[in-house]
């Protein structure tokens, strides 16, 4: 993983990503994101139409990953479609519709396996454009990676021996379970997936999704109301990368600013599904 030696899985490390959580400035960051959560949960609107707020969420946040993939549409647009299979970027906004749907059915999967619950995300996200082999299965040496995300390229792509043995130790850490707050534990699995780029194709739209199944199932947004999907797309993909290179440091400075910009995004996810609660009580929405 991208962490340095201070907080790497070691025998002599009960809970490494509790470290992570102890860094400066992330208790304040999952403080400030318990306090939004909470928040739009204690809303009235989410006492009888929690559905409906959830459905827009997904809605949002699929177009919001679409965006950060290279196809910008605006919500209408993207709620009039039901054809998604003109063009690349038709397709892009229709793997992150895809996306999103699955990652409500997955949860009982990814904590019994999550590379299987990666491969079917991956396998979901494809939807028949890639070539057969190569879909739902980590890419093999010499294989390319096709990711739009701007910037990207800058942080160095592992070799397909690297990226094995990553993953195996991110689901070490998933499976021994953690104190650490849901927040950390999602930006990690998003971060380390979308540095390791494990597919390919379509490596940042299954990132995000796999940080939306972690806060999910962490209980920290158990119904999906909050789309991080939405603030990474509002702060920007050259702001999303240079938090992501942080992260690729390993250093504890740099995980703190990745772990900091995924707060802020999902803060901002969750102003979004305020608003909606807001269009919906004033009969708007």
């Amino acid at each position: 993983m991208a962490m340095n030696a201070a907080t790497s899985p070691d025998p002599g490390a009960a809970d490494p990503l509790a470290v992570l959580g102890a860094l400066p400035g992330v208790p304040e960051a999952v403080e400030s994101v318990r306090r939004s959560v909470d928040g739009v949960y204690g809303h009235r609107v989410m006492r009888r139409r929690s559905g409906e707020v959830a459905a827009e969420a997904a809605l949002r946040g699929a177009r919001a990953s679409a965006a950060l993939a290279g196809a910008d549409w605006p919500l209408e647009e993207v709620r009039r479609r039901s054809d998604f299979s003109a063009d690349g970027e038709a397709h892009t906004v229709g793997a992150a519709l895809r996306l999103t749907s699955e990652a409500g059915q997955l949860l009982a999967v990814w904590r019994q396996s999550p590379v299987q619950a990666l491969a079917r995300l991956h396998l979901v996200a494809a939807g028949g454009l890639a070539d057969e082999p190569t879909v739902g299965r980590p890419r093999l040496s010499g294989e390319p990676v096709d990711e739009p995300l701007p910037g990207l390229d800058d942080i160095p792509l592992p070799p397909s021996e690297e990226v094995a043995a990553r993953l195996e130790g991110l689901i070490d850490l998933l499976r021994a379970g953690s104190s650490a707050p849901a927040l950390v534990v999602g930006a990690v699995v998003h971060g380390e997936l979308l540095c390791l780029r494990p597919f390919g194709s379509f490596n940042g739209q299954v990132a995000r999704a796999a940080e939306r199944i972690v806060l999910v199932g962490s209980g920290l947004d158990p119904k999906s109301i909050c789309p991080a999907e939405v603030g990474h797309a509002e702060l920007g993909a050259a702001a999303y990368v240079k938090a992501l290179e942080g992260y690729a440091s390993g250093t504890p400075d740099g995980m703190a600013e990745w772990i900091g910009h995924c707060g802020r995004a999902l803060e901002l996810g969750v102003r979004e599904s305020v608003a909606v609660c807001e269009a919906l009580q004033r009969g708007a929405a």
